[in-house]
């Protein structure tokens, strides 16, 4: 559908008062609602006349006989832009640094936007930390559990935590894994993770026979996934729950997997990476989700993507049904990016 000519200063009212109305009842409106309101100078009839024109441009639909309309993705888009254009007050910037200040690292960070971001719009408030090739390891730990088993924590110059149940071929002692360590730490720390394995293979071939042994022994480890997961996404996501209460009027079938879907943490980090793509630090906004899965067509995503320190990129996001409240979700979404920028590094 092409866009068509431009609507009237009217009509665009009109329609945003539809979608207003239809966000706050999830009922149908009619032009007798609109007429009601008295933010209208018309009467029931000139409206109705408004609306069937937007109907016939694809902005409102009749899903019954009834002389109600509902809004169609076009028109959220183009009420979400009007909202986008308004400078609203940034109020709650300070009060979200401060509380992300408190973290210490950047997973008690993500996690706590997310509680945020759901907290502050009753819908479902995601966060991600995604690494880059460029992380650079800082130190690593590791702990034998028995049954060759290996603890590993590793935290990076970025302040990521990660740990990491590996494991190993052969049993290894506690002292082994000490001695492992030491070398790890003295000679990688500073070194970008995606060097380090290389690295290590040039050296087991070349390092005399006294560190021969452990050179193989800590090949062995890195071959079994040592620091694969420092390299992984960090995500958070709250308040899938809230979505119960809107009725999608979906078949209980359909629903379920909509459920599914947002459950599968993988698919929600490609919907992070379809729709909000470079760390722009702009808020922007997708109406249907069908792109990214056919199960979420009926939500939206207000989203936000940022350059932090140490080469992650953020993106934070609130996902919610399409008659969700989208100014409330563009004032969270752009004060928590505000406030993540203001951070000290």
């Amino acid at each position: 559908m092409s866009d068509g000519p431009a609507l009237s200063t009217r009509a665009e009212q009109i329609l945003h008062s539809v979608v207003r109305a239809y966000i706050e009842t999830g009922e149908p409106v009619a032009s007798q609602d609109l007429s009601r309101m008295r933010r209208h100078a018309l009467s029931p009839a000139s409206i109705r006349n408004v609306m069937a024109e937007l109907k016939d441009q694809g902005y409102l639909s009749q899903p019954h006989t009834s002389a109600g309309r509902v809004p169609t993705s076009r028109a959220y888009s183009l009420y979400v832009q009007s909202l986008m254009a308004q400078k609203r007050p940034g109020a709650e910037v300070r009060r979200i640094r401060e509380e992300l200040s408190q973290t210490r690292t950047v997973e008690e960070r993500v996690e706590r936007t997310s509680h945020m971001l759901e907290g502050m719009t009753n819908g479902v408030g995601i966060a991600a930390a995604i690494p880059t090739s460029s992380q650079v390891l800082d130190q690593v730990e590791l702990l034998w559990l028995g049954e060759r088993r290996v603890l590993m924590i590793v935290v990076t110059r970025d302040r990521m935590v990660r740990d990491q149940m590996l494991t190993t071929r052969d049993a290894m002692t506690q002292e082994e894994l000490i001695s492992i360590r030491n070398y790890l730490n003295a000679h990688f720390s500073g070194w970008k993770l995606s060097d380090i394995q290389a690295e290590l293979k040039r050296r087991t071939e070349l390092e005399s026979a006294e560190y021969g042994s452990l050179l193989r022994k800590l090949l062995h480890l890195y071959e079994s996934g040592m620091l694969a997961n420092a390299v992984q996404p960090e995500m958070h996501m709250e308040g899938t729950a809230n979505l119960v209460s809107f009725d999608f009027q979906l078949t209980r079938e359909r629903l379920r997997e909509m459920f599914r879907a947002l459950e599968e943490r993988k698919r929600v980090l490609q919907l992070l990476d379809l729709f909000l793509e470079p760390p722009s630090g702009e808020v922007v906004f997708q109406i249907g989700l069908a792109d990214g899965d056919p199960n979420l067509e009926q939500l939206s995503l207000v989203g936000i993507s940022l350059r932090m320190p140490g080469g992650l990129t953020g993106k934070f996001a609130v996902i919610g049904p399409m008659r969700m409240d989208y100014g409330r979700a563009l004032d969270a979404v752009r004060q928590v990016g505000q406030a993540i920028l203001s951070l000290p590094s």
